[in-house]
């Protein structure tokens, strides 16, 4: 059985053997790559690979007997879609031979490229993550009129206001909707993804398929008295949609009962100055200082300029530490050492970075929205607040602060859960049972 991977970043496994730059970020990739290759679960898989890559030329590169194969797009403008890439994915097809393509994700314009350049979509298997075309609905997630119209240097220089990134998940959603309705199999994993594909294409067939995380966070497990008392962690909130201003705005009512509170936030800053040294730093990124050499004043955003407005107005100064990007050993170190971990997002399918904390057994505060209920049991795993609901979201926080001994049990009932929905071994054969199906289908 030839499968081809149409995937949005360079599998590690090609960049070590070309010594080239890789992420970690999808490390599940990784791990269902390796049992490919080592024939687990009978799975007699010849596996090829397509994903973003300039110069690596048209004809395959083989490494362990997988075929690799790049392709031309700009990741920095997913919202532009260009038909040549259905003529590169031809060519691709024309060498490998697939039995069945499987597309990774809906948000760049490569996976409708593949699906429309394959044309077989009962031998076209896509895995949905995050959907474009329900963010775009909530995009703004209920930020004050004024801000949503207002455009910084930044945004004019860039073209990247608020409603312009509105205007880029609309096209992007078109991209999505148009590879669904051209897909005869969906991988999802939460009633959230089924229902919304299953609106736009009622004639695919749904598989349910876990997701399993990043190796280092089936390690180890959270243990209250090695936190830091009262600390937040956030895993990004560059972006409305990720809810950054609703903790801002819950912050306030937590510090007059509990003042020593911190919130840490993972990720791209957009307010500035990042705290490198609250991280321990592995010795090849100790010249990442996450400075620039522009002024704040010309390089801040909207949402960043609304962020700092509410950072002034809650009187939060020194409360807020921004961590920047981090690798997954760092990421794991920081909830390791966090009280609490919270999920504002307005709208998620399964957040990787809500299981990751719920595989180690960290306390987790989450909105109530989108897949999140299928991931976390409510008052059993942790505590759902509103979406959008600041006031609901101090309330949860409180209630965990107060009770530490019953977050603790939170977190034991989530990593146990956890472990079970993100087993490794399960999702893998769980993939080549879908795999076998596909590929029997005449």
């Amino acid at each position: 059985m030839k499968v081809l991977w149409v995937c949005n970043i360079m599998l590690p496994a090609f960049a070590k053997a070309k010594g080239l730059a890789w992420s970690d970020r999808e490390g599940w990739l990784s791990g269902a790559y390796d049992k490919i290759l080592m024939g687990k679960e009978n799975c007699n898989i010849t596996l090829g690979v397509a994903f973003p890559a300039e110069d690596m030329g048209r004809d395959a590169v083989k490494i362990e007997n997988v075929s690799f194969y790049g392709f031309s797009e700009n990741l920095n403008a997913p919202e532009i879609y260009d038909e040549k890439l259905e003529d590169r994915f031809k060519e691709i097809y024309e060498s490998f031979q697939p039995d069945l393509i499987h597309v990774f994700g809906t948000e760049f314009p490569h996976s409708l490229a593949a699906i429309r350049a394959f044309g077989k979509p009962e031998r076209t298997l896509l895995g949905i993550q995050g959907l474009c075309s329900e963010i775009e609905k909530v995009y703004m997630a209920n930020l004050p009129e004024s801000v949503c119209n207002d455009m910084t240097f930044r945004d004019k220089y860039k073209n990247d206001s608020l409603l312009q990134q509105k205007e880029k998940f609309a096209k992007r959603a078109e991209n999505e909707i148009e590879a669904i309705k051209l897909t005869g199999h969906i991988t999802g994993r939460t009633g959230f993804d089924k229902e919304t594909t299953s609106k736009i294409n009622p004639t695919a067939k749904y598989h349910k398929m876990n997701e399993t995380m990043r190796p280092t966070f089936y390690k180890d497990a959270w243990r209250a008295v090695n936190t830091v008392p009262h600390s937040i962690f956030l895993s990004q909130g560059d972006y409305p949609l990720k809810g950054f201003h609703f903790v801002l705005e819950a912050v306030p009512e937590i510090l007059k009962e509990f003042p020593d509170t911190k919130i840490y936030v993972a990720g791209n800053s957009v307010i500035g100055k990042i705290r490198r040294k609250t991280v321990t730093i592995p010795d090849e990124q100790k010249n990442s200082s996450g400075k620039s050499k522009y002024p704040m004043a010309i390089r801040i955003s909207a949402y960043g300029k609304y962020l700092k407005r509410l950072i002034r107005r809650g009187r939060l100064g020194g409360k807020v530490v921004m961590l920047g990007k981090l690798s997954a050993e760092q990421m794991k170190e920081q909830l390791l050492k966090c009280n609490l971990f919270i999920c504002p997002s307005i709208l998620e399918n399964s957040p990787n970075s809500m299981a990751e904390a719920m595989l180690l057994g960290v306390p987790v505060v989450a909105a109530d929205t989108g897949g999140i209920p299928d991931m976390l049991e409510k008052n059993v795993d942790g505590l759902l607040f509103e979406a959008g609901n600041p006031e609901d979201l101090a309330k949860c926080i409180r209630q965990m602060f107060r009770e530490p001994v019953i977050a603790a049990v939170y977190g034991d009932n989530a990593r146990k859960h956890a472990m079970i929905t993100h087993d490794p071994a399960a999702n893998f054969k769980r993939l080549v049972e879908i795999y076998k199906e596909i590929s029997s289908i005449e």
